[in-house]
């Protein structure tokens, strides 16, 4: 018979030692500073931030030492320091048109107000490893500083002065909060979005390129990728008005998606949705390609069936948290239930064998 095994408190604080001395490495290495992690692990970082919901790229840093790395833990880490944060009010929304952006792409019109920015992508990089980052020391060659423009309005905005994409509107009623309150389905697509903001990127980035393999009925463009610093503004009631309190960088998705039409609806493109802290563009993309996949009943377009469609399939798969939670469990001590299972099993052979 297996027997349960007993542990104490010495494995435990051992084990932990263990932890520290395995995050810290070589000691005759110099150690990495959060700073460090801050400034030149900064996707790594916004990542972080963004599946953490928590705008912090020193707290994000120190949870990715803490972590030794590993992205879902540092998330783990700051949702955990976000529930003991006191709130103190809500900003109003942040206006996106009037980011200064630091990199603008588009891929439905090649001449557009504001101009096409690159920004720092590595979209045309080779892909070869660089062996020169691993000699230490050295600066890179200082880049000729752009010139960043002013305000730019949204390309989609050039489809909607012809009325050839579906115009949004405000609902009028506040979006629910999902670090407040828990997910009910159905879910509106502020609380969709929500969710989709704060999901794990390489789920949310499958789901997306299941959605151009042919699973789900989306042929997005790219109407507008854009990435930089925008403005944040909290409304205080003793004032009368907003103050701003920080500036914040932020990714933001327009995709465009051709839509045939239906008995309420004439044909038109639609509008696919994406927006995460940082430089984060991998995910606004996959956001917003999954944001459009969702919305095929208020579009009143055919469910094929396809996952990206499945609105409590993608809603509650899509958190890393609550995923590791779920799965890690089953590290822990199982000891009685597997017993019941043991002797079942060889209660059924026994019955079997005569």
């Amino acid at each position: 018979m297996y027997v349960a095994v007993k542990g104490g408190e010495r494995a435990i604080d051992n084990a932990h030692a263990f932890l520290a001395e395995e995050r810290r490495g070589d000691p005759a290495m110099p150690d990495l500073s959060v700073g460090q992690i801050a400034g030149q692990l900064k996707l790594a970082v916004n990542r972080v931030m963004a599946e953490g919901s928590l705008y912090d790229p020193g707290l994000a840093a120190l949870a990715i030492k803490q972590a030794r790395g590993d992205m879902v833990e540092a998330v783990f880490l700051i949702r955990a320091y976000r529930t003991t944060l006191p709130r103190f009010g809500s900003t109003v929304p942040v206006e996106t048109g009037q980011m200064a952006c630091i990199r603008r792409i588009s891929a439905t019109f090649k001449d557009l107000p504001g101009g096409q920015i690159l920004g720092p992508t590595f979209d045309y990089t080779h892909r070869l490893l660089d062996f020169k980052l691993a000699a230490e020391g050295g600066m890179p060659a200082a880049p000729e500083a752009p010139s960043r423009p002013g305000p730019v309005p949204h390309v989609t905005a050039l489809l909607d002065r012809d009325g050839l994409i579906q115009r949004e509107t405000d609902s009028g009623t506040p979006a629910p909060d999902l670090t407040r309150d828990p997910l009910h389905l159905p879910a509106s697509r502020a609380l969709r979005l929500q969710a989709l903001a704060r999901a794990d990127e390489g789920f949310t980035l499958a789901l997306a390129y299941s959605t151009q393999r042919g699973y789900g009925r989306t042929h997005a463009f790219v109407g507008e990728l854009r990435i930089g610093m925008v403005r944040v503004s909290l409304d205080l009631p003793e004032l009368g008005f907003a103050v701003e309190i920080a500036e914040i960088e932020l990714s933001e998705c327009e995709t465009v998606n051709q839509f045939t039409g239906s008995k309420t609806e004439p044909p038109q493109f639609t509008r696919g949705y994406g927006l995460a802290f940082g430089q984060n563009e991998r995910k606004s993309l996959a956001m917003s390609l999954v944001d459009r996949a969702l919305r095929w009943r208020e579009l009143g377009e055919e469910n094929i069936g396809a996952p990206a469609q499945d609105e409590e399939f993608v809603l509650m798969h899509s958190d890393n948290v609550q995923a590791t939670g779920f799965l890690e469990h089953i590290k822990l001590p199982h000891y009685v239930d597997f017993q019941s299972e043991l002797e079942l099993i060889r209660r059924l052979r026994a019955e079997a064998a005569k």
